[in-house]
C-alpha cells in the first residue's frame, strides 16, 4: 500500500554566510547554550537548597530563570542542528510550536516581573502587612497564572491581542508600581532609600534589558526590511541568545544574598578540586 505524506517544510533564510562560518556559529551558540544552562541552574539550585532564600522575591527569581531555561531547551537544540545542516529547514508544526513557545515565554516573563514589582511594593510600602499579603497561596497563584495565562492566550488569541494583554498591561503595571515605590521611599529615611535601590535595581535592569530586546525584535526586525541579513539575524536572536544569559548574571552580581552563596559555592568547588 502506498502512503503519501503531505509535510510542509519551511526554509530558514537568515544565516549570513553560513557555509563559511558554520563551525564558528556552532561554537558560539553552543557555548552560550551551556553558559545559560549552567548560570541559570546554579542560581536556581542555590535558591532551592538555602532556606534563607525561600522568600517570595527569590522564588520569583528562580521561576524567571527556569522560564529562560525551558525556552532555551526548546530552541537551542534545533538551532544547533540547523547550523550544522546543509539546508536549514523546519516543519510547519515545529515552527508553530517554537513560535508559540516564544510568545508564551515572553508573556510569562512580563507577568513574573509584574509579580516581582508587586512583591517589592508590598515589602517596601506595606512592610507590616507583607507576611499576610505575600503568603504561600499568593506566591503559588502568581506562579501558576504567570505560566497558564500566556499559554492560554497564545493558543486562542491573536499575537497583537496577546501582546497587549500579557506584555503591555504588565509593563504599565510594573512602571506604575515602581513609580509608587520611588515616591514613597523618597519621603523616607536614607536607609530605606538605600534598601529600595538595592532590592529594586536588579529587577529594573532585567526589565529594561528584556523590554529593549522585545522592542528591537518586534519593531525594528518586523517592520524594517532594509536591514542587512547579519543585523536582522543578530536582532532576531538577541532575546534567545543573550537575554537568558544576562538574567542570572544580573541577579548573581546585584543580589547580595545570592552573590554570597555563589562565593561560598565557588570556594567549596575550589577546595574540592585542590
Amino acid at each position: 500500500m502506498d502512503v503519501e505524506l503531505n509535510v510542509t517544510l519551511l526554509t530558514l533564510g537568515g544565516f549570513a554566510e553560513l557555509h563559511k562560518y558554520r563551525y564558528l556559529y556552532f561554537v558560539v551558540i553552543f557555548t552560550l547554550y551551556i553558559l545559560i544552562l549552567c548560570f541559570n541552574s546554579t542560581i536556581v539550585f542555590l535558591i532551592w537548597t538555602n532556606e534563607n532564600l525561600h522568600e517570595p522575591m527569590y522564588i520569583f527569581i528562580a521561576a524567571l530563570l527556569i522560564n529562560s531555561v525551558l525556552y532555551s531547551m526548546i530552541i537551542y537544540p534545533k538551532l544547533l542542528s540547523d547550523v550544522l545542516s546543509e539546508k536549514q529547514m523546519i516543519s510547519y508544526p515545529l515552527c508553530l510550536f517554537q513560535g508559540l513557545s516564544y510568545c508564551t515565554s515572553v508573556g510569562s516573563e512580563f507577568l513574573l516581573l509584574a509579580a516581582m514589582a508587586y512583591d517589592r511594593y508590598v515589602s517596601i510600602c506595606k512592610p507590616l502587612q507583607y507576611p499576610v499579603i505575600m503568603n504561600r497561596i499568593t506566591i503559588y497563584v502568581c506562579l501558576i497564572l504567570a505560566w497558564l495565562i500566556p499559554a492560554f492566550e497564545t493558543s486562542l488569541l491573536g499575537v497583537m491581542v496577546m501582546l497587549i494583554n500579557i506584555a503591555l498591561l504588565p509593563l504599565l503595571f510594573i512602571l506604575f508600581t515602581y513609580i509608587r515605590i520611588l515616591r514613597i521611599s523618597y519621603h523616607c529615611c536614607r536607609e530605606v532609600r538605600k534598601k529600595t535601590v538595592k532590592t529594586c535595581l536588579p529587577h529594573l535592569l532585567v526589565l529594561i534589558n528584556f523590554s529593549c530586546f522585545i522592542f528591537f525584535d518586534i519593531i525594528i526586525v518586523r517592520l524594517d526590511s532594509d536591514l542587512s541579513k547579519t543585523l536582522r539575524l543578530t536582532l532576531t536572536f538577541q532575546s534567545i541568545l543573550f537575554h537568558p544569559l544576562l538574567n542570572p548574571i544580573i541577579y548573581g552580581l546585584k543580589m547580595n544574598e545570592i552573590f554570597k552563596h555563589i562565593k561560598i559555592l565557588f570556594h567549596q568547588a575550589i577546595l574540592a578540586i585542590t
